[in-house]
């Protein structure tokens, strides 16, 4: 009997601690941090760098990354002897977590040469140990909203490469992005619901998803069956140089900008994720820092603030 009123008591604080959590106006997803151990992933993308892969993979296994990215500037000069970078990441203890295959045509006359260009670079990450390739776009038109039958396609192309890269072993996903097929909570919808789940998952870009106007905390737990990476990924707006200007926005290390991280991380805990985020930066957003300080920076906010282990 006195355990049940212990019970009765301890559950009755939670609903009071709970219920002044949401009158002072704290996110309730973010009131139980610290987060535990789950099947989140970190990585970390070799982007900033800016093509010096050998320098990424060192400072990346250095801060204690367990993957990273690569670029399709990596495919040239490592297509011919893919096992010299791939013992560069062995060296260095980091997996292959995800590759950047780049843009996908959705012009009629341009479709067999895209889904060649990226199948050959599903082959490239199969010799390398990695599972995983991106797929993003540059086809968004410069006057117009692009149209429904325009992202629909863009699914339609990207199905086609997901079934032939599937064939080896390797995964295709979608990358929404700002200024692309995919800007806006909208369009990635058009697009996600035209996707094969069979042949095409998501990446999720927070930050990216964030900017084009919507929330990504809710867009993990929507695209839940469907979601098999992210982008860990902060942004920054307005700017200080551009008070009054919204659609100014810049990419920044994780816990300095617009995004809400600890609402992301909790619902990656709710739906018990189990893939990569991939923290990643469009480039240093001050000129004074250099990459490796940018992902320490990002590192910090993850394993101190939001007491996640890498």
């Amino acid at each position: 009997m006195k355990e049940s009123v212990l019970n009765r008591r301890q559950f009755l604080q939670s609903l009071g601690l709970s219920a002044l959590a949401i009158s002072a106006g704290a996110d309730p997803l973010t009131t139980h941090l610290p987060l535990k151990k789950s099947g989140l992933q970190i990585g970390y993308s070799a982007i900033t760098w800016g093509g010096n892969d050998a320098q990424a993979i060192k400072d990346i296994s250095a801060l204690g990354y367990r993957g990273i990215q690569l670029r399709a500037n990596a495919f040239g000069p490592y297509r011919a002897k893919p096992s010299e970078l791939k013992a560069l990441l062995d060296e260095a203890k980091l997996q292959l977590c995800m590759f950047s295959s780049g843009n996908v045509e959705i012009d009629p006359a341009k479709e067999q040469s895209t889904i060649d260009q990226h199948v050959a670079h599903a082959s490239f990450v199969k010799a390398l140990g990695g599972s995983s390739i991106q797929l993003t776009n540059s086809a968004r038109p410069k006057d117009r909203l692009p149209s429904t039958e325009e992202l629909k396609r863009l699914a339609e192309v990207m199905n086609k490469i997901g079934q032939q890269t599937a064939d080896l072993g390797v995964q295709a996903m979608y990358h929404n992005h700002m200024n692309q097929l995919g800007e806006t909570p909208e369009e990635v919808e058009v697009i996600v619901q035209t996707m094969n789940p069979k042949y095409m998952r998501l990446l999720l870009d927070i930050a990216h998803y964030r900017q084009g106007g919507g929330q990504p905390e809710k867009a993990v737990l929507q695209y839940r069956d469907i979601l098999s990476a992210l982008h860990l990924k902060d942004t920054m707006s307005p700017l200080a140089d551009k008070p009054n200007d919204p659609k100014a926005y810049k990419f920044v290390e994780l816990g300095r900008g617009n995004v809400n991280v600890p609402a992301v991380f909790k619902a990656l805990d709710t739906i018990n994720f189990k893939g990569w985020g991939i923290v990643e930066l469009d480039g240093v957003p001050e000129k004074d820092k250099t990459a490796a300080q940018c992902a320490s920076i990002s590192k910090d906010y993850i394993t101190k603030t939001l007491k996640f282990p890498l």
